[in-house]
This record gives C-alpha cells, structure tokens and sequence, in this order.
C-alpha cells in the first residue's frame, strides 16, 4: 500500500478545526476541480459521500465512506468504488505553535493509503490514445499545487485572515 500524510497548523483550538473538517460538502468551494460533493447521511459513520472531480478532459467522481468519528480528533473514512484507499483527518493541539495574541493552534494531518495497482482501469473515459499513466504523471505535480492554494484558502476563512501556509509532506505516516 502508498501512503502519503500532510499536515499544517491552524491558529484555532481543535474544536474549531474538527468542526469545519466535519463540514466536507462546503470543500467544493475552495478547489477549482472540486465541482461539488453530495452527502448521504447526517455526517456520521456510515454517510457516504460523492466528490465530483473535473480537470482537463476528465470528469470522475469519488466515492467515499466515513466509517468513524473521534470528535474533535479524528474523522476515518474509506473509498467505495474503483480503488482500494482509506485515511483520516487528524486534529492535534499544538499550543506551542500559537502566535503571539492566540492561546492555542492546532495541527491538521490528512493521512491517505492507497494501492495503486487495486485502480480499475476502466473508472475514468479518457480521450482516445491517452493512458492512465500520462494522466497521472500530469496529476501529480498538480495536486500538490491544488493542494497548498485549498489549504491557504481554508486556512484563511479559519483564521479570519490571509497567511503563508506551509503545508508539510511526510514521508513515513504514522499507523495511528
């Protein structure tokens, strides 16, 4: 299984940052490729979630699952369809981190394991004469990208304000 884990501090106590990460449908505002996401269920385990995706030619649809909750720590979820991937956002206290003027921060990791090799090769209608492999040598750099600009975003309707964000990538997630 691939793993891949970011995380970047907030200047919200964890309460605050769990509560907006809860809220997954309003993500569809903050991404240009993020169309917009339908939820089945009340946001519990169990509500399954549709995130419709649109970059160049392409149009997919993700089917997701959250299987637990740990309020105001921990949300677990799972992909339904076309490959086999789970993960979970995670909600640290870091008063260390806090800027001067703020009593606390918070670290928000979003931890995601994936196997490759389980991906259907049929779950996406690409163009005649394009593979799965361009397409995801040309996704790569850009969901990282898309990533940094939807966590600067975020990050500034959290805060009530715009900052750099630094987004860190980590190299080996923890099996927590």
């Amino acid at each position: 299984m691939d793993s891949v884990e970011l995380s970047t501090v907030v200047h919200v106590p964890p309460e605050e940052a769990y509560k907006f990460l809860i809220d997954f449908p309003g993500y569809a505002d903050y991404s240009k490729h993020l169309n917009r996401v339908t939820r089945r269920g009340e946001g519990g385990p169990g509500t399954e979630y549709d995130i419709h995706l649109e970059w160049w030619k392409i149009r997919y649809t993700v089917h997701s699952e959250v299987t637990e909750l740990t309020p105001p720590e921990r949300i677990d979820w799972r992909i339904t369809k076309d490959i086999r991937a789970h993960g979970h956002w995670r909600v640290e206290e870091v008063p260390e981190e806090a800027p001067e003027g703020k009593e606390t921060a918070s670290r928000v990791w979003l931890s995601i394991n994936f196997d490759a090799d389980s991906a259907d090769s049929g779950m996406l209608d690409l163009p005649m004469f394009v593979s799965l492999g361009w397409v995801v040598n040309k996704v790569k750099p850009l969901v990282l990208k898309e990533a940094e600009t939807v966590v600067a975003r975020i990050v500034a309707d959290l805060e009530g304000e715009k900052r750099d964000v630094n987004l860190v990538v980590h190299d080996k997630p923890d099996s927590v």
